[in-house]
């Protein structure tokens, strides 16, 4: 299986279960592996062939700056079914985390897998 990855993806959204949380957008690291097959990309050598990860980062980027969660699993799902649909991925899976929200712990987060249809 060939995958296409997008680690320390900066991402800003409105996240949080506490009021204070949801005052402003925060900041979330993601890491993501996007499952898919490279044989066509790789024989043509064209862009069109494959996930474009440049397009991946910005759209996703815009969307979620457009949404609100309570939870970083709905966020996680959220994006796992954007990539999924948008993409045609045949599997991604998504690290969400949200750092510094925990005093002497370094990354809180969630990791999840899901399969394209």
């Amino acid at each position: 299986m060939d995958t296409i990855f997008l680690h320390g993806m900066s991402v800003q959204t409105l996240i949080g279960v506490y009021q204070w949380e949801r005052q402003q957008q925060q900041t979330l690291l993601l890491d993501l592996d996007i499952g898919t097959d490279f044989q066509r990309a790789a024989q043509s050598d064209n862009i069109d062939d494959t996930i474009h990860y440049a397009r991946v980062a910005e759209n996703l980027c815009e969307a979620l700056a457009e949404q609100e969660f309570l939870l970083l699993e709905a966020l996680a799902e959220y994006v796992a079914q954007f990539i999924l649909t948008r993409y045609g991925a045949l599997w991604v899976r998504v690290k969400v985390v949200k750092p510094g929200i925990l005093a002497g712990v370094k990354e809180v987060g969630v990791l999840i897998e899901r399969q394209g249809t």
